[in-house]
C-alpha cells in the first residue's frame, strides 16, 4: 500500500495522484473505495495500491487515508442527507 495526495480530479471522472515518492498517477473513479470522488479536494490524503497500465503506473483501489476517515463522516453527518 502507498499514500500520496490528490492532485486533482478531471470532470468528475478520473484524476491523479502523488505518491510520497513524487510519482504522478492516474486513477479512475471506479478504483474509489469508500469515497466519491466529489469528496476528493486536491490535497486529499490518499492510500492506494499500486498497479501497472499501458501509460505508466497506476493508483488502484484509492481510500481516503485513515486519519481523515472520522473528520469525512463528521462533516456528511452535518450536511445531512
Amino acid at each position: 500500500m502507498a499514500t500520496g495526495t490528490v492532485k486533482r480530479v478531471i470532470r468528475d471522472r478520473y484524476g491523479f495522484v502523488n505518491a510520497q515518492d513524487g510519482t504522478e498517477m492516474f486513477f479512475h473513479r471506479s478504483d474509489l473505495m469508500g469515497v466519491d470522488i466529489l469528496q476528493l479536494p486536491e490535497g486529499r490524503r490518499v492510500d492506494f495500491d499500486l498497479e501497472d497500465a499501458p501509460k505508466g503506473p497506476r493508483a488502484a483501489r484509492v481510500r481516503v487515508a485513515d486519519d481523515q476517515t472520522e473528520g469525512m463522516a463528521q462533516r456528511q453527518r452535518s450536511v445531512g442527507p
